[in-house]
């Protein structure tokens, strides 16, 4: 908002009006979120008729068209898609138009799944920035800064894109030239904030074009042309004119373009250059019309990214742990919210539910969720101010979908309304009030689950009710980080899209759910530890035996109980230092990562508790500073599932879960877990681009900077590996993850930074998070073949947990009669294990779906306004599995849609 009042809505409003002065005249435009609030509160009945001229006439062209230029290392690919799709549905809906190229020129690094992405949306070619810097020096240097990509290993040359690397300029214009001080080539000078300058003049305007300085502004831009030229294939250069914050005075940018560029064009013989304004999709129609054969790249991506040899964007991974975990709760209960709500409106199409309010509380989300994909956003690299607005909105959306699913459950169940009907997710509420209460819990994924909810209850006697009154398993133990609180356990099972009620009544009498048991250990000093004689602890499921060593209270090895393959596994927290003075050497910040030296471990004395009941197992492992501190500084909750019979409880069995409490950490720190095995891995690591594919990782050795370039983003999956065993962890969050030493995964947990830069300190950028995270990571140890089948599934249902509502019952009375246990769908909906159901949803376009009909509708002004169209669904299924990674879960799969 702050951007729109100070320079932004005056960018569309003046480059409009500029462009129809002249026909020559071109301009690219990308986020939909500045453009949207531009057309719907700023924008004249004119300036609207013109942007629809402008566009027909191929003068204004939108690039991208997301509704932001999304962050490419931390982000999930369904979000990726979402936000693609919220920018693409209102182009269509308001244009006709579909943007045909991207324009991928600030993400921090470069990641396969984008290209593919974008082939996939229809693009015709791909353009990026950020790339190593000695990379992009190399390609430079041999011309092979453009190229066909073919991100995906299974989809290869059916999606492939040709792609463009800007040079070493990227996507600025030169702003030093050497016949004045001030910002080059950009006359209406530099934005200012708050308040636009009420005489128009700006800080830093360049001279104006005149006849005595004319000659050389243009000996300079050819100059830098011809240098361009040098590094590419063809003879056109794509010469970016802009940057940051440009054009907000477009009548002075143009006019002054207009004289040079004239200029230039007479005296071509002179010069060798000829010059014309022009949109990506025209340079790229050069290009393609020169009919040249072109390198291929295979699905290796461009990340980490460095810009100098101490400049390693790795920080970013992990900054601001919180938003990134919020931004994915928010995610996954839109998607939980959007499948519910399309279910119901097939389902009861005559339905009191008001569905215009509905589609409005599911937008408010599908926006929040789609800003936050911003490369200045989920990254962590905006300022405190800006992390707010995105926590706001993502809360606010979530808000308005937990109400709407608690108003479309409850009106399904013929629930009485009494008191405020109030949902949860994924948190364990503050405590369910001591009457009966029932909870209604459902399943987002497209599959029959089998998984605990956590309630939090008051009460340690506790029982829990199906719907037709049947006992479910259950357990209650004290939680671990409330001493008046008790957290409770609910097995369920639930079909995909569907919904289960169960009943949680405290209890005097006769008790169901099996309380969890308390051990408490003695705190072990590190430092002692008696090295001769192991004492050690098991703690064993159907799947594994978990060790820990009683001498340092210390997971001490794992095994895997149907190949009886042991592997010994200890993991400690480290912390790196890192140095905030830029007079004394490299800082890390916001983005980067720069650790003075190796990492430290923070903790010399351990305290354990195991609770154990019938059904959950839990270690808590305390990590203090030494024998004697009062407070623990870091602490492991691992959590091991026992499934009673008649339970499918494959992948419950196979997690070993983790919960980490992490903070407030001191400042200049930057925390991470260190996994050391005795797996022969060679230091390669496995991590994911964007939930989408697996990239190899080698450990690679630079001269300087070693640690922080080899920090790599895994968004959901990070795996290592030896011949025969591998250890998968998955994560609701993204982290850097690296592997320092053979048989070693580290994640990056959390970072609490200062410096003294002067453009952080400007734009608030230090970092100096004080707060406590709480991320889960999942371990899966196995075969290759077993964590194959496992882990993609498994990370599916920790992405998309069962979403929990609660509900107060008044009284004795039972519930009601007509609640089957699929009360909420007439038929479940199970996919194979190798398709996922991406998106259920009902996007609420407008237009129509002939594209010659909306294309005329568009022209002759009659866009069909009113009331969104119910009755259009959004469906996309996703084959999990790569060509070739299981004899099986690879194959195609059909399905019938209906």
């Amino acid at each position: 908002q702050e951007s729109m009042h100070a320079y932004a809505a005056n960018v569309y409003t003046s480059v409009v009006e500029e462009l129809m002065k002249g026909k020559q005249r071109k301009f690219i435009a990308v986020e939909q979120e500045f453009f949207r609030l531009w057309w719907d509160a700023v924008a004249t009945d004119t300036h609207k008729q013109q942007v629809h001229q402008l566009l027909q006439e191929g003068q204004l062209e939108f690039v991208i068209g997301g509704q932001v230029m999304h962050d490419e290392a931390v982000t999930l690919i369904d979000d990726q898609i979402l936000q693609l799709t919220e920018g693409h549905g209102f182009l269509y809906e308001t244009f006709g138009i579909r943007p045909q190229f991207s324009w991928h020129v600030d993400p921090f690094g470069a990641s396969a799944t984008t290209p593919t992405l974008f082939a996939l949306a229809g693009f015709n070619g791909h353009l990026i920035s950020r790339i190593d810097y000695d990379l992009k020096t190399d390609m430079q240097k041999n011309k092979k800064l453009q190229f066909v990509w073919r991100g995906s290993p299974s989809l290869s040359e059916r999606q492939e894109i040709f792609t463009h690397v800007m040079d070493q300029y990227s996507y600025c214009t030169p702003s030093q030239i050497p016949f004045s001080n001030r910002s080059g080539f950009y006359w209406n000078g530099i934005a200012a904030f708050p308040d636009p300058p009420k005489d128009g003049v700006y800080p830093n305007m360049s001279l104006p074009v005149t006849d005595t300085n004319i000659h050389l502004y243009a000996q300079t831009m050819v100059a830098n042309i011809k240098e361009r030229a040098a590094w590419f294939r063809t003879s056109d250069v794509l010469w970016p004119w802009g940057c940051d914050k440009q054009f907000f005075n477009a009548s002075i940018q143009y006019s002054n373009m207009d004289l040079l560029l004239d200029y230039i064009n007479k005296h071509s013989d002179e010069f060798g250059v000829t010059v014309q304004y022009a949109t990506v999709g025209d340079y790229f129609q050069a290009v393609y019309s020169r009919n040249l054969t072109w390198e291929i790249r295979d699905s290796q991506d461009f990340l980490p990214y460095s810009t100098e040899p101490f400049q390693a964007w790795t920080g970013f991974y992990t900054s601001r742990s919180t938003l990134k975990g919020i931004a994915r709760r928010a995610s996954s209960l839109l998607y939980a919210g959007e499948s519910l709500f399309t279910q119901y409106v097939q389902k009861h199409p005559a339905s009191s539910l008001c569905k215009c309010k509905a589609l409005k509380q599911l937008q408010s989300l599908r926006w929040a969720v789609s800003e936050v994909q911003h490369h200045d956003g989920i990254t962590g690299t905006e300022s405190p101010k800006v992390k707010d607005m995105y926590m706001n909105n993502l809360m606010y959306g979530m808000f308005n979908v937990k109400k709407l699913m608690a108003s479309i459950i409850f009106e399904m169940n013929n629930a009485k309304k009494n008191g405020e009907v109030y949902s949860s997710v994924y948190k364990k509420d503050s405590g369910i009030p001591d009457v009966d209460q029932y909870v209604v819990v459902y399943n987002p994924l497209a599959w029959n689950i089998t998984t605990f909810v956590t309630v939090s209850v008051s009460h340690v006697a506790m029982s829990v009710y199906d719907e037709l009154g049947r006992s479910v398993p259950a357990q209650v133990q004290r939680s671990a980080e409330s001493h008046s609180t008790y957290d409770l356990y609910i097995l369920v099972a639930i079909s995909g899209l569907s919904s289960r009620k169960y009943n949680v009544k405290p209890l005097n009498g006769n008790q169901s759910a099996c309380i969890g048991r308390s051990v408490k250990y003695k705190r072990k000093d590190l430092a002692r530890a008696d090295q001769q004689s192991q004492q050690l602890l098991p703690v064993v499921n159907d799947c594994y035996q978990v060790v820990f060593d009683q001498n340092t209270n210390l997971m001490h090895s794992i095994t895997e109980r149907e190949t009886n393959q042991t592997v010994q596994l200890t993991q400690e927290f480290l912390e790196y230092h890192v140095n905030g003075d830029v007079k004394k050497g490299p800082i890390s910040d916001n983005y980067l990562f720069a650790p003075n030296a190796s990492a430290v471990p923070v903790s010399k004395a351990v305290g354990l508790e195991v609770v154990s009941g019938n059904l959950v197992t839990e270690i808590r492992q305390y990590f203090y500073s030494n024998i004697t501190a009062q407070d623990y500084l870091y602490a492991v909750y691992t959590r091991m599932y026992t499934v009673p019979e008649g339970y499918d409880g494959k992948l419950l069995c196979h997690r070993i879960e983790q919960e980490y409490r992490v903070g407030p950490l001191e400042l200049n720190r930057e925390a991470v877990l260190r996994t050391s095995t005795n797996l022969n891995t060679k230091q390669l690591l496995y991590t994911d681009n964007n939930g989408y594919q697996i990239q190899k990782r080698p450990l690679k050795a630079y001269v300087n900077n070693t640690v922080a370039r080899n920090y790599y983003p895994m968004v959901q999956t990070a795996y290592i590996e030896d011949d025969t065993t591998r250890l998968m962890l998955l994560a609701e969050r993204s982290h850097g993850v690296s592997s320092q030493g053979n048989g070693q995964v580290e994640v990056m947990l959390h970072r609490r930074l200062w410096n003294n830069l002067q453009w952080d300190l400007n734009y608030n950028l230090t970092l100096n998070d004080s707060s406590v995270v709480h991320p889960v990571i999942w371990l899966i140890l196995g075969t290759k073949a077993v964590t194959n089948i496992l882990y993609r599934t498994s990370g599916l249902a920790l992405e998309h947990r069962p979403v929990v509502m609660f509900g107060a019952l008044s009284g004795d009375k039972p519930l009601p009669g007509q609640l089957q246990q699929n009360s909420v769908h007439s038929s479940p909906v199970t996919l194979p294990p190798n398709l996922h159901l991406q998106t259920l949803s009902i996007p609420g376009w407008r237009y129509s779906s002939n594209h010659a009909e909306q294309v005329h509708s568009v022209r002759m002004g009659k866009q069909k306004q009113g009331d969104a169209d119910f009755s259009r669904v959004l469906l996309r299924i996703r084959h999990l599995y790569e060509v070739g990674e299981d004899p099986m879960l690879s194959q195609p799969v059909v399905v019938d849609l209906k």
